[in-house]
């Protein structure tokens, strides 16, 4: 029985020598590609940088990073977390989450941009991912910087039969030197929810919404513009449109010296030379010319030179004569 004994820990002991050990990395945080993404910019929004990605037993998350332009501390980013599908990846424990709450908000907005005052948006918005919320700021150097927050997750009408209980929770900070606010904004608009959850069971969005009532109704006309019956979207992207300068059209100059001529009287020829001086009379050399005549008067001075009547062209007795 000891003999027995002997020789089966001696077997264990070889058998533990003899075996090869393996290397196995515990699951931790690792980078994928950009087109792994789970959410996407719009087109012509910031670019990816690069995609951090994390599991859990129920769901993932994935840190985008986004091409930043700014002054202030810090990455601009794009952030999704998918929650609620149980044994998504096993052997890797479940990750904790919390509702989106005013105090955890409040937190996240004041480390999103250290040095930027934030002041969050009071105006309920929404994108075709349902209703989000965001806090703005700008920094002393004049960058804009916005903070926005979204939870996609169907209602609780939708949920109670045993399916729809998946969540989408999006953080996203964007810091621009040459943005505004309102075009950051439309990144939240623009960007695009492309994972999804397997199995109807982890749905997040719930049922999808009926046709508008209004389609093929009589008496609902809907209009081509932006006027009619849908707003036209906001413009997704925030590369600033070139700025449309409008010059004003150049008044023509008008003389405040110059006459009019009265209606029907043909206007007169503008001065022409210097005064022709009469016979007998001292030329001036740096005279100024005449000024225009009064409309209607066919006084030859209005041309600038004095011509004589041919009855008064004689000798010096008779030029004087018609002068007087």
């Amino acid at each position: 029985m000891r003999k027995t004994i002997s020789l089966v820990a001696v077997a264990g002991m070889m058998a533990g020598c003899t075996s090869t050990g393996g290397v196995r990395q515990p699951s931790g945080p690792e980078t994928v590609a950009p087109e792994k993404a789970l959410v996407l910019p719009p087109p012509g929004g910031p670019s990816i940088v690069s995609v951090v990605e994390r599991k859990s037993g129920n769901g993932v998350e994935q840190n985008i990073s986004l091409f930043t332009s700014s002054s202030v501390p810090g990455q601009n980013f794009l952030k999704v977390q998918f929650f609620g599908a149980s044994g998504a990846n096993p052997g890797v424990g479940n990750a904790g989450f919390s509702m989106i709450n005013e105090s955890g908000i409040a937190r996240e907005v004041a480390r999103s941009a250290p040095g930027v005052p934030m002041a969050t948006s009071a105006t309920f918005l929404q994108n075709s991912y349902g209703p989000f919320g965001y806090a703005s700021g700008r920094s002393q150097a004049g960058d804009t910087c916005i903070y926005a927050w979204q939870q996609i997750r169907s209602s609780v009408a939708a949920n109670t039969q045993a399916r729809n209980f998946g969540m989408i929770q999006l953080r996203l900070r964007l810091c621009d030197a040459r943005a505004s606010e309102r075009q950051l904004l439309g990144i939240v608009y623009g960007y695009t929810v492309t994972g999804t959850f397997d199995g109807e069971i982890w749905n997040p969005y719930g049922h999808a919404p009926p046709a508008d009532a209004a389609l093929g109704r009589t008496g609902q006309p809907i209009y081509p513009d932006e006027d009619g019956y849908r707003a036209s979207p906001m413009p997704i992207g925030y590369e600033p449109a070139p700025a449309l300068v409008s010059r004003p059209r150049a008044a023509p100059v008008r003389s405040s010296s110059a006459v009019q001529p009265a209606q029907g009287v043909a206007p007169l020829p503008a001065p022409v030379g210097p005064r022709v001086p009469l016979p007998g009379e001292t030329p001036q050399t740096n005279a100024k010319p005449d000024a225009a005549a009064v409309p209607g008067d066919q006084s030859v001075r209005a041309i600038g030179a004095a011509v004589p009547s041919p009855d008064c062209i004689g000798d010096a007795a008779m030029t004087a004569a018609c002068r007087k």
